[in-house]
Protein backbone atom coordinates (compact mmCIF):
# COMPACT_ATOMS: atom_id res chain seq x y z
CA UNK A 1 0.00 0.00 0.00
CA UNK A 2 1.46 3.15 -1.10
CA UNK A 3 0.56 6.05 1.16
CA UNK A 4 1.67 9.95 0.32
CA UNK A 5 2.21 11.23 4.40
CA UNK A 6 3.48 15.06 4.20
CA UNK A 7 5.39 15.20 7.28
CA UNK A 8 5.36 18.79 7.59
CA UNK A 9 1.18 19.21 7.35
CA UNK A 10 -0.80 20.73 9.63
CA UNK A 11 -2.97 17.45 9.90
CA UNK A 12 -1.48 14.25 12.19
CA UNK A 13 -0.52 11.46 10.02
CA UNK A 14 -3.15 9.67 11.31
CA UNK A 15 -5.52 11.14 9.74
CA UNK A 16 -3.50 11.76 6.65
CA UNK A 17 -3.20 7.52 6.62
CA UNK A 18 -7.25 7.66 7.46
CA UNK A 19 -8.07 10.10 4.68
CA UNK A 20 -6.02 8.73 2.23
CA UNK A 21 -7.83 4.66 3.02
CA UNK A 22 -11.28 6.26 2.71
CA UNK A 23 -10.23 7.85 -0.78
CA UNK A 24 -8.94 4.51 -1.80
CA UNK A 25 -12.26 2.94 -0.58
CA UNK A 26 -14.26 5.39 -2.57
CA UNK A 27 -12.47 5.39 -5.85
CA UNK A 28 -12.07 1.38 -5.83
CA UNK A 29 -8.52 1.20 -5.78
CA UNK A 30 -9.73 -0.78 -1.95
CA UNK A 31 -12.07 -3.32 -3.00
CA UNK A 32 -14.37 -4.89 -0.27
CA UNK A 33 -12.40 -7.87 1.41
CA UNK A 34 -9.15 -6.70 0.94
CA UNK A 35 -6.40 -6.58 3.40
CA UNK A 36 -5.29 -4.04 4.53
CA UNK A 37 -1.23 -4.00 5.44
CA UNK A 38 -0.90 -5.09 9.45
CA UNK A 39 -0.03 -2.03 11.81
CA UNK A 40 3.79 -2.90 11.74
CA UNK A 41 4.37 -3.10 8.51
CA UNK A 42 2.34 -0.12 7.81
CA UNK A 43 4.50 1.46 10.25
CA UNK A 44 7.72 0.18 9.15
CA UNK A 45 7.29 0.97 5.51
CA UNK A 46 5.92 4.38 5.88
CA UNK A 47 8.78 4.95 9.01
CA UNK A 48 6.61 5.82 11.43
CA UNK A 49 5.40 4.64 14.80
CA UNK A 50 2.82 1.51 15.26
CA UNK A 51 0.72 3.76 17.59
CA UNK A 52 -0.16 6.01 15.11
CA UNK A 53 -1.06 3.02 12.70
CA UNK A 54 -3.06 1.97 15.25
CA UNK A 55 -5.20 5.01 15.77
CA UNK A 56 -5.91 5.57 12.33
CA UNK A 57 -7.20 2.18 12.06
CA UNK A 58 -9.15 2.41 14.99
CA UNK A 59 -10.77 5.12 13.61
CA UNK A 60 -11.37 3.54 10.74
CA UNK A 61 -13.07 0.49 12.23
CA UNK A 62 -15.28 3.08 14.58
CA UNK A 63 -16.45 4.41 11.15
CA UNK A 64 -16.98 1.10 9.95
CA UNK A 65 -14.61 1.65 6.51
CA UNK A 66 -12.82 -1.88 8.15
CA UNK A 67 -13.08 -4.41 10.29
CA UNK A 68 -10.32 -6.07 12.56
CA UNK A 69 -9.44 -9.78 13.34
CA UNK A 70 -6.53 -10.40 14.82
CA UNK A 71 -6.38 -13.34 12.85
CA UNK A 72 -7.12 -11.82 9.43
CA UNK A 73 -5.91 -8.62 10.47
CA UNK A 74 -7.17 -4.96 8.76
CA UNK A 75 -10.24 -6.14 5.69
CA UNK A 76 -11.88 -3.60 3.96
CA UNK A 77 -15.62 -4.19 4.46
CA UNK A 78 -18.42 -3.36 1.88
CA UNK A 79 -19.95 0.19 2.10
CA UNK A 80 -23.85 0.28 2.60
CA UNK A 81 -24.82 3.50 1.51
CA UNK A 82 -28.09 3.94 3.47
CA UNK A 83 -26.16 5.34 6.36
CA UNK A 84 -25.93 9.02 4.44
CA UNK A 85 -22.68 10.98 5.98
CA UNK A 86 -22.05 11.93 8.94
CA UNK A 87 -22.61 15.08 10.70
CA UNK A 88 -19.07 15.49 10.83
CA UNK A 89 -18.61 15.33 7.38
CA UNK A 90 -21.35 17.82 6.50
CA UNK A 91 -19.70 20.36 8.98
CA UNK A 92 -16.38 19.47 6.98
CA UNK A 93 -17.93 19.93 3.33
CA UNK A 94 -20.07 23.44 5.22
CA UNK A 95 -16.78 24.70 6.21
CA UNK A 96 -14.91 23.99 2.71
CA UNK A 97 -17.92 25.40 0.85
CA UNK A 98 -17.42 28.91 3.09
CA UNK A 99 -14.01 28.76 1.89
CA UNK A 100 -14.58 28.49 -1.68
CA UNK A 101 -16.89 30.74 -1.56
CA UNK A 102 -14.53 33.56 0.55
CA UNK A 103 -12.09 32.64 -2.36
CA UNK A 104 -14.07 33.92 -4.81
CA UNK A 105 -15.61 30.92 -6.43
CA UNK A 106 -19.65 31.15 -6.73
CA UNK A 107 -22.24 28.75 -7.02
CA UNK A 108 -21.82 27.29 -10.53
CA UNK A 109 -18.18 27.24 -10.12
CA UNK A 110 -18.11 25.30 -6.93
CA UNK A 111 -20.82 22.93 -8.58
CA UNK A 112 -18.54 22.45 -11.84
CA UNK A 113 -15.65 21.86 -9.22
CA UNK A 114 -17.42 19.62 -7.18
CA UNK A 115 -18.98 17.64 -10.62
CA UNK A 116 -15.03 17.20 -11.75
CA UNK A 117 -13.64 15.93 -8.07
CA UNK A 118 -16.28 13.23 -8.13
CA UNK A 119 -16.37 12.07 -11.71
CA UNK A 120 -12.43 11.84 -10.85
CA UNK A 121 -13.16 9.48 -8.14
CA UNK A 122 -15.09 7.02 -10.90
CA UNK A 123 -12.05 6.51 -12.83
Amino acid sequence: MLLKLDFNADQPIYMQIRNQIVLGVAQGRLAPGERLPTIRALAEECGINMMTVSKAYQLLRQEGYIATDRRLGAVVLPRQGAAGPTKETVEGLRLRLGELRLAGMDEAQVLDLCRRLYEEGER
